[in-house]
């Protein structure tokens, strides 16, 4: 074989075709996420890793019928190939949507819908930014962006955030560094409700102060908001598109509001945008599903899915007390912010201690989470874990803590023993 130039030598035993991929392969890897969903999803382990939304309440047997009679009236055009751009009446529907959040003069024209969110980031990265260029993202980041902003070969650069969200003045330093060391800053990704996985959520103050940023540096934002209509106490934020028309892409997800299963999102952008990602979105997978996006419709036209997200508001409120006492309980020596929204609670664990290591003796005592160092692409994040209290029940999720407790309990003290100083002054012994 290595006589022949045809045939790459670099090849190794399992994969004849190692030595041909594309570069962009090379930085591909398995999400830290996607790989423990085949253990966490065992009836015996409380799963506090998968973001999953909680469908019990959902109507489906009311839905079926209702999805049943679109099929007889209109099955040859939910079964038929559709626009890149999306379904026209599903175009109009989100509208109504966006308008909770303060977006008044969006057009059904803006609007291009997509097979997710993750699709969207794929589809604006593809149309935005060459190998070699910059994303500034909040630190933590959401995973399934970092996959994408990878196999596009572009640098992420993060951004510090705390509790009210993004920081506006390291935002405006770190686009100055950038450009410095000759970078050229082509967007600012950001998920300013609720985020994934900090659960922080930008403030009111700060979003207009982002935004004039942006713009004076002449960086595109783009708002990822999937979480948007989950606060607990039932406000909405203004999006940061209702600012800005010009310098924004905005994306939401049906995943979160009614159901992921169906992969269909939205993007609303600028019209030289909007063409680009249309034009992306055919050649990535000619059109979206209309049978998706009729089913979609059929559920917004047919029920009160105001009612509905309130009740998710009130569900997903329940499961995050019952985690936030849960852990004052049993994990009083770490810390961690109470989201106001959306499905995460961002775990920092006492010094000294690695998540990412603890998580097999965590499987071992039935509990799972996400480490931290999923939402790094440098090996930041050892110090955190994500738990998600959207899916489980209240009572498993004080379950779920109490086994998490043993097993940091037990990590913090098998530490202890070799490193006396580890963890000083970070652990409250519970009486």
């Amino acid at each position: 074989m290595a006589d022949n130039p045809n045939i790459p030598s670099k090849v190794i035993r399992n994969d004849p075709w190692f030595g041909s991929y594309a570069k962009r392969a090379e930085g591909m890897r398995a999400s830290e996420i996607r790989a423990l969903f085949a253990v966490a999803n065992r009836p015996e382990v409380v799963s506090l890793a998968g973001g999953m939304p909680y469908l019990g309440r959902m109507p489906f047997d009311e839905l079926a019928d209702q999805v049943a009679d679109m099929l007889r009236k209109q099955g040859q055009v939910a079964w038929q190939y559709g626009s890149a751009q999306g379904d026209p009446h599903l175009r109009e529907d989100v509208l109504q949507i966006m308008e909770l959040e303060g977006i008044k003069d969006a057009q059904p024209d803006d609007v291009v819908i997509v097979n997710g969110s993750q699709s969207g980031i794929d589809l604006i990265t593809r149309v935005m930014c060459d190998p070699g260029d910059v994303i500034l993202a909040e630190a933590p980041n959401y995973v399934g962006a970092l996959g994408v902003f990878q196999s596009f070969q572009v640098d992420v650069v993060n951004v510090a955030m705390d509790g009210d969200g993004l920081i506006p003045e390291v935002l405006e330093q770190t686009i100055i560094e950038q450009r410095k060391a000759g970078k050229q800053v082509k967007m600012l990704y950001t998920v300013p409700n609720f985020h994934n996985p900090a659960g922080a959520t930008m403030s009111r103050e700060r979003r207009p102060k982002v935004i004039e940023i942006a713009k004076k540096y002449h960086v595109l934002i783009v708002e990822d908001n999937p979480y948007g209509l989950l606060a607990f106490d039932g406000q909405t934020y203004p999006a940061l598109r209702s600012y800005d028309s010009e310098g924004i892409v905005y994306m939401s997800s049906f995943s979160k509001i009614i159901a992921p299963g169906m992969r269909v999102a939205w993007m609303v952008a600028p019209p030289g945008i909007r063409q680009k990602l249309v034009l992306a979105n055919e050649s990535a997978i000619l059109c979206p599903s209309n049978m998706s996006q009729m089913t979609i419709t059929t559920y917004l036209d047919n029920f009160d899915w105001k009612s509905q997200i309130n009740d998710y508001r009130g569900m997903y409120k329940e499961r995050c007390d019952a985690m936030d006492e849960a852990l004052k309980e049993y994990l009083p020596y770490c810390s961690w912010l109470k989201p106001k929204g959306g499905f995460y609670i961002w775990l920092k664990i006492p010094d000294g201690l690695n998540a990412k290591d603890m998580l097999p003796r965590a499987i071992t005592a039935k509990v799972a989470y996400v480490s931290g160092t999923a939402f790094y692409d440098d090996g930041q994040g050892a110090d955190h874990m994500r738990l998600s209290f959207c899916y489980p029940t209240p009572e498993r999720i004080r379950e779920g803590v109490r086994r998490l407790s043993t097993v940091i309990d037990n990590e913090f003290d098998t530490v202890r023993l070799f490193e006396p100083e580890v963890g000083t002054g970070t652990r409250k012994e519970r009486g």
